[in-house]
């Protein structure tokens, strides 16, 4: 265990997130293989429930979720109560400001909407609290961008620092090829304790800003280490496959590895969808990553801008 940056909170270098968990569509690669056809509420309460119970035996100590992640809020609530587990014994961070619009339909033509207002905030915060209760650690405003004006908006920033003032830690993520001066503007705003943002293998650039965000004090938490599927058997580049078989791992967890061993980074998520799926991303801790692995696998680095498009073009499925 160790402390998220100034946020306070104890946390594990690898957590779980409950993107894919909490609604039946998702954009990650594999996922008909992964996850299977049964997609109904039941079934996917129920495999949440096992991964949950394979992260806390793994002693996971920190749990993702947002309320644009169909029912993960209610899903994890719901395995709280049953297993028992006291409010502080696990981190929980959940996100304000995408809703959840899919109805719970593979063919649904928008899956989530998003709007960063203060109404927005004070709604979903209600929604939110009604669930985790006493369980919610860290509130953090979803994709935040430094044109969507939230960071300009008195009316969100004083809703904020009153949930900060009574004991929940406020961060944001952050997503699209302009992640850098996003995070770089949280850190100017000074009402953050953390900042979730997106860093692997292929999209590397807001590297430099957690580096700076790390130095000011801020808990970095790493999301899409294995980039939606693509870091992983479904379709690792050549070289990482290769890289991986060498060693006598997953292209998953040497994708992860690498994230672990930025010394910025704070939690690093795994998106698991089964306990298989999240013991072999949890082989990332044991991995030692060196210099000529770093060299070797450089190349496989895009710019941001093709990076975010082809994230932009996958399919809910």
């Amino acid at each position: 265990m160790k402390e998220l940056g100034r946020s306070g909170l104890r946390v594990t270098s690898m957590g779980i997130g409950l993107a894919a968990l909490g609604r039946p569509a998702y954009i990650t690669l594999g996922r008909a293989q992964d996850l299977g056809e049964e997609r109904s509420v039941a079934a996917m309460r129920a495999r949440c429930w096992q991964v949950l119970d394979a992260a806390l035996a793994a002693g996971i100590g920190y749990v993702d979720v947002a309320r644009s992640y169909g029912r993960a809020e209610e899903f994890l609530a719901g395995w709280l109560r049953e297993r028992g587990i006291a409010p502080g014994a696990l981190s929980v961070g959940s996100k304000w400001g995408y809703a959840y619009v899919g109805d719970w339909r593979m063919d649904a033509d928008r899956h989530e909407a998003k709007e960063l207002s203060a109404g927005r905030l004070r709604a979903q915060l209600g929604q939110t609290r009604a669930l985790l209760g006493e369980h919610l650690s860290l509130y953090q405003i979803h994709s935040a961008t430094v044109d969507s004006g939230v960071f300009d908006d008195e009316d969100v920033l004083a809703c904020l620092r009153e949930l900060r003032a009574g004991g929940v830690a406020i961060g944001l993520s952050t997503t699209g090829p302009r992640q850098a001066d996003t995070i770089d503007r949280a850190v100017e705003a000074a009402v953050f304790d953390t900042v979730q943002v997106t860093w692997n293998l292929l999209e590397r650039s807001a590297g430099p800003a957690l580096a700076r965000a790390h130095a000011a004090g801020l808990g970095v938490i790493v999301k899409e280490g294995v980039a939606n599927g693509r870091l992983t058997a479904h379709a690792a580049p050549r070289e990482l496959a290769r890289a991986a078989r060498e060693r006598g791992v997953t292209p998953d967890a040497l994708a992860l590895a690498a994230v672990v061993a930025r010394p910025w980074a704070g939690v690093v998520l795994s998106g698991a969808v089964s306990a298989a799926q999240l013991r072999s991303n949890l082989a990332a801790a044991g991995i030692t990553w060196d210099a000529e692995l770093e060299e070797r696998l450089a190349a496989l680095a895009e710019d941001p801008e093709t990076y975010w498009a082809r994230r932009g073009s996958l399919t809910w499925r």
